[in-house]
């Protein structure tokens, strides 16, 4: 019997694949548990539609992530740092107060788990940071570093 799965099952396979199966499986463990439906003309068509919607969303959210990448790559936020003799800094800037002034000075929503800083910055000056947008999309913000007065 033909079966569309609706959920992964293990060592049977992913939601959405059409898979061959015993009639007694699928009749006393995938349909009752409602792991999978029967394959149909109607389901199998179901299934396709579904499949056309879900890539054209997908790449609605790729065109909509590298819209803000460019966007973000012209914008840049200004933080400040304590600064003592010789030019030494105190403290660091992380990625919580860089989402921080970006939400306060460009009305923005990043996540700081979005933005793909390896270390706090330490440094005066400007310092380009990755922003990971989408899985396929990373835009770079500009963060200038000032000293405090």
């Amino acid at each position: 019997m033909k079966i569309i799965l609706l959920e992964d099952v293990k060592a049977l396979g992913k939601k959405g694949e059409i898979v061959d199966v015993s009639d007694g499986y699928a009749r006393n463990m995938i349909l009752p548990k409602k792991l999978g439906v029967e394959a149909t003309a109607k389901n199998l068509n179901d299934l396709k539609l579904q499949k056309a919607n879900a890539e054209k969303v997908a790449q609605e959210n790729l065109d909509a992530a590298r819209a803000f990448a460019k966007d973000l790559e012209d914008k840049e936020v200004v933080l400040t740092l304590k600064v003592g003799e010789g030019g030494r800094t105190f403290g660091s800037i992380s990625s919580k107060e860089i989402s921080d002034a970006v939400k306060e000075q460009l009305n923005l929503e990043i996540d700081k788990k979005k933005l793909q800083l390896p270390n706090p910055i330490k440094t005066l000056g400007v310092t380009n940071v990755p922003v990971r947008l989408h899985p396929k999309v990373t835009g770079s913000l500009k963060v200038w570093v000032k000293e405090e007065n």
